[in-house]
């Protein structure tokens, strides 16, 4: 069709070995009822796609597709994305480094030694700081993330890392979550072995817990979140101003990430869906006399 202009149609048929009569049949048929479902169900995906902000591979749209009620194998997906050049985005190979140690002040034992799980709610939280570029400098970005459910449970953003920044965040987690003997671990940066925040922890019976210095693999979870976010968020803007920053920043945690962005990990539900579903079960489990066994509880 494309070379029409160039060669008479009976030409090119003769060259490729098929009948011109046939061409023609071809060219007034219909779409075949299964052209017209792929066409239908590639728009679906593009349009999941966009909504991840490009980030979704295969099995998270699959996984959206299923919760919409569509019946769809791996391969099709796979192949539909493939066919329309739809394809999810790699995450960075390396690491930000923001920290910066202050001899002065010991660090808390290593608590966790790299095993980053925990059965309920607030049992354990990592913590981190990163940077988010502007075209008027640095904003920096300090997050409390629940291990449990992936959930960022407090997160602020300032002009400077200072211990107030992580603290800021520290409180934002500790007013929505409650917690009960929480360990809240993070890298050994001058912020978290502060006084201030050390003083905080005490107060509100936080455990503090720190990795060695220079190894990123000690706080691997925050670091995968912030993996997420500049993949997915950083890369693809440029900030004119922090203002623009802090709303891009606002809009993907609160409005993608906790709410709706699939976790491999957690079955492919979003973090607040995690939460949501497991607080169903604990509820089924107060109601049942014979499955009464203290679950824990979230706030």
């Amino acid at each position: 069709m494309a070379n029409q202009a160039d060669f008479p149609v009976r030409t090119m048929c003769r060259v490729l070995g098929v009948s011109a009569s046939g061409f023609y049949a071809w060219r007034e048929r219909a779409p075949s009822q299964r052209s017209i479902t792929n066409a239908v169900m590639t728009e679906r995906i593009r349009q999941i796609h966009k909504d991840s902000y490009e980030s979704y591979g295969m099995p998270r749209v699959r996984a959206e597709l299923i919760e919409q009620g569509v019946c769809i194998s791996r391969q099709r997906v796979a192949r539909l994305m493939r066919l329309a050049h739809i394809r999810g985005i790699s995450r960075r190979r390396g690491f930000t480094v923001t920290t910066r140690r202050d001899k002065r002040n010991s660090p808390a034992n290593d608590l966790v030694k790299r095993q980053f799980r925990a059965s309920g709610p607030n049992q354990l939280w990592v913590a981190d700081m990163t940077y988010v570029p502007t075209w008027t400098g640095f904003l920096y970005l300090a997050v409390v993330i629940d291990v449990w459910s992936r959930r960022v449970v407090g997160w602020s953003m300032g002009e400077r890392m200072t211990a107030d920044l992580v603290l800021s965040a520290l409180n934002m987690a500790l007013t929505q979550r409650k917690p009960q003997d929480v360990i809240h671990h993070s890298d050994q940066g001058s912020q978290y072995t502060s006084l201030a925040f050390g003083e905080r922890c005490r107060q509100m019976g936080v455990r503090p817990s720190m990795g060695t210095v220079g190894d990123a693999y000690d706080n691997a979870m925050a670091e995968s979140f912030f993996a997420s976010l500049e993949a997915e968020l950083i890369e693809r803007h440029s900030f004119e101003s922090k203002a623009q920053a802090r709303m891009a920043v606002f809009t993907w945690i609160e409005g993608w990430y906790n709410p709706r962005r699939r976790h491999s990990g957690l079955g492919y539900l979003s973090p607040l869906n995690f939460e949501r579903s497991q607080q169903s079960r604990f509820n089924a489990r107060e109601h049942d006399p014979q499955h009464a066994d203290g679950a824990p509880q979230m706030v």
